[in-house]
Order: C-alpha cells, then sequence, then structure tokens
C-alpha cells in the first residue's frame, strides 16, 4: 500500500494540506497505539507499526519536493540514490552563482527557484494519472535542479 492509497487521496504532486490532515486525524483515531492497550501484544505491536506508518506517510506528503520525488518513484521514473546528470549549462550558471556568494545571493537563488518552478508549475498543479511521462521527466529534472539550488543556499546559511 502507498501513501496515497492509505490517506484515501489521488496520486498528486501538490497535497491538499487540508484534506491530509482530515484523513490523518481519522486514521490516527483508528490506529493510534492508545486505543490498543487493552489488546494483546500482536494487536499493539500491530498498531504501533500501523501509526509509525502513518506519521511516516504525512511527513513525507507534507513535504512538496519530498512528494515529487515519491511519485516520481512511485512511477518508475527515479531510482533510489539516483546520480541525475543535470544540464552543462544549469551548471555552469551555479559555478557563477557559487563562486559570487553574497549576502544578496540569497534573493537570487529564490529568484532562480521561482523560475524554476515555473517551467513545470502547470505540470505539478495539474498532475493526475493520464500525465505523461515526458511531463513527468520535466518535473524530474526540475526536482534535481531545486535539490542543487537548496545546496547552495544551506551553503550560505551556514
Amino acid at each position: 500500500m502507498n501513501y496515497f492509497e492509505l490517506f484515501e487521496i489521488p496520486v498528486s504532486l501538490k497535497v491538499d494540506k487540508s484534506i491530509l490532515a482530515k484523513k490523518y486525524f481519522e486514521l490516527q483515531k483508528k490506529y493510534h497505539p492508545d486505543f490498543f492497550t487493552q489488546a494483546d501484544e500482536e494487536g499493539q505491536a500491530t498498531a504501533l507499526e500501523k501509526s509509525s506508518f502513518i506519521n511516516k506517510a504525512l511527513k513525507l506528503l507534507q513535504n512538496q519536493d519530498e512528494t515529487i520525488k515519491y511519485v516520481l518513484e512511485l512511477k518508475g521514473l527515479l531510482a533510489a540514490d539516483e546520480k541525475y546528470q543535470l544540464p552543462q549549462d544549469f551548471l555552469m550558471d551555479m559555478m557563477d552563482l557559487n563562486e559570487n556568494l553574497s549576502a544578496d545571493s540569497a534573493t537570487a537563488i529564490n529568484n532562480i527557484e521561482t523560475d524554476l518552478y515555473e517551467e513545470v508549475k502547470d505540470i505539478i498543479e495539474g498532475y493526475n494519472e493520464s500525465t505523461s511521462n515526458d511531463a513527468l521527466l520535466k518535473v524530474k529534472a526540475y526536482y534535481f535542479k531545486k535539490k542543487y539550488v537548496q545546496r547552495i543556499l544551506e551553503r550560505l546559511d551556514g
């Protein structure tokens, strides 16, 4: 069972947080270990395992980047620990940015993130089961570019 099936929501690259919260509380009412204190050891262990799975699913689905990664993995378009080859022109731009990091760079980096998102916004927000693999490969490129940009931002903050 994947996380979307668990929460009984459609597979999406951008999960509706209010629906997610509602489903989370429904699932916790049903599976929270506190409701299984009178159950046998096996029942308690099952409830604890299910509750842990629900919490892990919630954490992932609340994070859009992790949700994108998860959907790409579900679709077989992203392998665990994949070494994605970013385009040379992007890498050159990032090298220039890296070499000229300053206090003003955060704004430039945020603008880059916004521009990257704009390229795939319609795909992410309009995703459904019939979205083509070509479109999802654009989202995959966005995912890896954004990760790269985030690392630069973390260096700046650190």
